[in-house]
């Protein structure tokens, strides 16, 4: 069996707690539940996240003490770091946000709810579509306002360098659905190899920020997601770790 990736961080203050679990992955966890991966494998030789293995399986423990399991034969897997807990339709009820490669296609977010009798998928953007290719999340939260729950990943951190928002549609036509509401170049939150991503989402009193390094890693840059799917980006400092923890603890 592979051996266990090191514990990780997915550093936003929307963020639950990491604990780690023996033989498994990083666990994200928040009063009642907890979500983890288990069976870590080597089958998708990517290596983005600093070593080979990724995983099959993700867990989830709920509330009444319920565990759910659900398992990806090749050629999926769990890329990532720990599963997200978010309440995307405010039903109380917590789904589960993952990265999901596949050995073709390479990677796409992919929701997961937790139903009567385990977990099923929910939506998924599409994938990248080159294997290889990976995606990195920053936060879930309102981002513009409406009081509608949006997604923020980077596309690519490595070549695309593009911050992508989805929103997920619990009614209407589209119900179940992912849409992608907006798109911006000249950010990043991963460098390769690295078992972090790198900021996340703050809300120092103005509302959701998506905190990201620019294109070239020199500048921290605070974007906002306004009415009409349209971005602002303010520069908050020069690059450093201390000075991002800085801005996600609203100290800059």
């Amino acid at each position: 069996m592979a051996p266990p990736r090191r514990p990780c961080r997915w550093p936003t203050l929307v963020a639950g707690l990491w604990l780690v679990g023996a033989g498994a992955g990083p666990t994200m966890a928040e009063p009642g539940y907890s979500a983890r991966y288990d069976g870590p494998t080597t089958r998708y030789a990517h290596g983005v996240l600093g070593d080979a293995v990724e995983y099959t399986t993700l867990v989830v423990t709920l509330p009444d003490g319920r565990t759910f399991r659900t398992t990806w034969d090749a050629p999926v897997v769990f890329e990532d770091l720990a599963p997200r807990l978010v309440d995307l339709d405010g039903d109380a009820v917590r789904e589960i946000l993952t990265v999901e490669s596949h050995d073709r296609s390479g990677a796409r977010l992919a929701l997961w709810r937790i139903g009567p009798s385990g977990l099923r998928p929910l939506a998924s953007t599409p994938w990248i579509g080159t294997r290889f290719r990976w995606l990195a999340p920053v936060g879930a939260a309102d981002l513009d306002g409406d009081g509608r729950i949006e997604i923020a990943y980077i596309d690519r951190p490595h070549l695309a360098r593009t911050v992508r928002i989805w929103r997920y549609l619990p009614q209407g036509a589209r119900q179940g659905q992912l849409v992608e509401i907006a798109s911006a170049p000249g950010l990043t939150n991963h460098r390769i190899g690295e078992d972090v991503i790198t900021g996340g989402l703050r809300d120092c009193g103005r509302g959701p920020e998506i905190l990201t390094a620019n294109a070239d890693w020199t500048r921290v840059v605070a974007t906002t997601l306004a009415p009409g799917a349209t971005f602002a980006h303010r520069d908050i400092a020069p690059f450093t770790r201390a000075a991002m923890a800085a801005a996600l603890g609203c100290a800059d």
